[in-house]
């Protein structure tokens, strides 16, 4: 399990921190907001002494190695040097809004005989290869995989650093910030997946407590102020999440007025009746892009 406190994390699989001093300093108020995932391109030992040479102007965070163990290299508070030439969502430079997370994997290879080969020569089986098409490419390549334990431990370390920096609302890869130079994670990486397991492991901590303008999902238009919008979307909720632990009713932490609204328009549709768009509200919701 592990633990963000002071700007460092701890768990069974950390180990100990190694410093670097590749930063540009503390992050600005209100930062960060964002998580970069990246690969090396190369195997762990390299990569480390690669992102402490100061000679190199690139560090990260923390490095993740193919078990699944972390190497902190730079407080979480410090904005380090990982994202480089980058653009995104209308914000330039992406060193001082994110996390740099970086994780030990080859990254594209190339078939040779029986075996496939990184551009450093380290050679791979094809239990370890993916054959796949990045999400900046339009033809299929060779990609090394990425381990199930560190998969888990990418997830577990975002949803820390989620629950450790609640400005943090967005996950991305280098590959969509820098998308002319960069393919890392690369589509062995599940990406999109990651982002939508941990909206929903956030839903799932919001559904332990009672719905109120702060916890509940944000309509994105109008339309949904309009109440028998709002209390379909309940229903759907409810359905999707039926069966789950925290979705049980009698834990969910549902409000009596939230409850009484679903029962009072499910009477009224029954009875052909239709809702005007009094008793408007806004909702919140953290978004993952």
């Amino acid at each position: 399990m592990l633990q963000i406190k002071d700007y460092l994390v701890s768990g069974d699989n950390v180990r100990k921190m190694v410093t670097c001093t590749k930063t540009s300093g503390e992050f600005d108020k209100n930062y960060p907001d964002t998580i970069v995932i990246h690969y090396t391109a190369g195997p762990y030992q390299s990569s480390l002494n690669t992102l402490v040479n100061p000679k190199v102007k690139a560090s990260a965070h923390v490095l993740i190695d193919r078990d699944g163990s972390i190497t902190q290299l730079i407080p979480f508070n410090e904005i380090a040097w990982h994202a480089g030439e980058s653009s995104y969502g209308g914000r330039n430079g992406y060193n001082k809004y994110s996390i740099g997370i970086e994780i030990v994997n080859s990254g594209p290879l190339t078939k040779s005989g029986n075996v496939y080969r990184s551009w450093f020569g380290a050679a791979y089986n094809p239990s370890g290869v993916v054959e796949a098409i990045h999400r900046n490419q339009s033809t299929a390549k060779y990609w090394h995989v990425y381990t199930a334990e560190q998969i888990e431990t990418v997830k577990q370390l975002c949803a820390e650093l989620i629950e450790a920096y609640p400005n943090i609302k967005t996950i991305l890869g280098h590959e969509e910030i820098a998308p002319a130079r960069k393919l890392d994670p690369g589509p062995a990486f599940p990406l999109d997946k990651l982002r939508e397991q941990l909206k929903c492991l956030k839903q799932e901590e919001l559904l332990q407590k009672p719905l109120t303008s702060e916890t509940l999902p944000n309509p994105t238009d109008n339309s949904w102020l309009n109440p028998s919008k709002k209390v379909k979307w309940f229903r759907s909720w409810l359905k999707k999440t039926a069966g789950t632990k925290s979705a049980q009713q009698s834990k969910v932490g549902f409000s009596v007025n939230t409850l009484m609204l679903i029962n009072k328009t499910d009477n009224h549709e029954k009875m052909g009746h239709n809702h005007n768009s009094s008793n408007r509200g806004t909702f919140g919701h953290r978004h993952f892009a």
